[in-house]
């Protein structure tokens, strides 16, 4: 019997180990590991995932790998509904961002808190990792947690695309172009966009401490609203409202 807990050389379970533990064989295994598995059932991966103790994204991620969604057409042109609603949000920067995080749409309110947005830099990966200015304003620490969760999403969605050029060239142009994101890349994270709370050193407004929501549209699975919000009453709530 294979014994857990010894002595080794490298950390984590050995493919014998994770065979045991996720109750199937290791030629089935190594063949899942190998990527020629594209029949295993949705039993064999729930049982492979929860040996690994992936979480709920990585589950996906996991079965986009061994099951590649269908190729579904980008569609750029934003929805009415979503221009009218971020667009009637005074007082709220918003935007609709696409499948890869490319910015579609803003409402004035985001206009004056980042300025204007270039147009190769049209996207929440692009502004994160290339654009100086928005980097000077968000604190040293709440940028690495903002540029690993970009670079988790990124991940996420070149599983849930499989085989889209737009998707690849994103990730590639970011790769070429950023130190940071090419490290981040390397650890190979998961995960879709959570809700977080970072801090904005605004040139014109000083500190502000925002939340930023990602919402998806239901009549439209490939664009998403983004907003930033502060809380009521609080200084950062008052300087928006400026």
């Amino acid at each position: 019997m294979t014994r857990f807990g010894e002595r080794r050389r490298v950390p984590g379970l050995r493919r014998e180990e994770l065979a045991q533990l996720a109750g199937v064989s290791v030629t089935h295994y190594t063949r899942l590991e190998q990527g020629h598995a594209g029949s295993v059932s949705t039993e064999v991966l729930d049982a492979v995932a929860a040996a690994l103790r992936l979480t709920v994204d990585e589950r996906e991620h996991l079965g986009n790998l061994v099951h590649p969604p269908r190729p579904a057409p980008d569609d750029p042109a934003v929805r009415t509904d979503l221009l009218c609603l971020i667009e009637g949000m005074d007082h709220t920067p918003a935007f609709v961002h696409g499948r890869h995080g490319n910015i579609l749409a803003w409402n004035e309110s985001a206009a004056r808190l980042l300025g204007d947005l270039p147009a190769d830099r049209r996207s929440w990966p692009h502004l994160v990792f290339l654009d100086g200015p928005f980097r000077s304003m968000v604190d040293d620490t709440d940028w690495t947690v903002l540029a690993r969760q970009h670079t988790a999403y990124l991940r996420l969605c070149l599983g849930r695309h499989p085989g889209s050029a737009e998707v690849a060239a994103v990730i590639g142009s970011l790769r070429a172009a950023s130190a940071d994101f090419a490290r981040f890349w390397d650890e190979h994270l998961v995960a879709d966009w959570p809700r977080v709370t970072c801090r904005l050193r605004h040139p014109e407004l000083g500190e502000l401490e925002i939340a930023v929501d990602v919402v998806r549209s239901s009549g439209a699975p490939e664009q998403w609203l983004v907003t930033f919000t502060t809380e009521p009453g609080s200084p950062s709530h008052q300087a928006m409202r400026r």
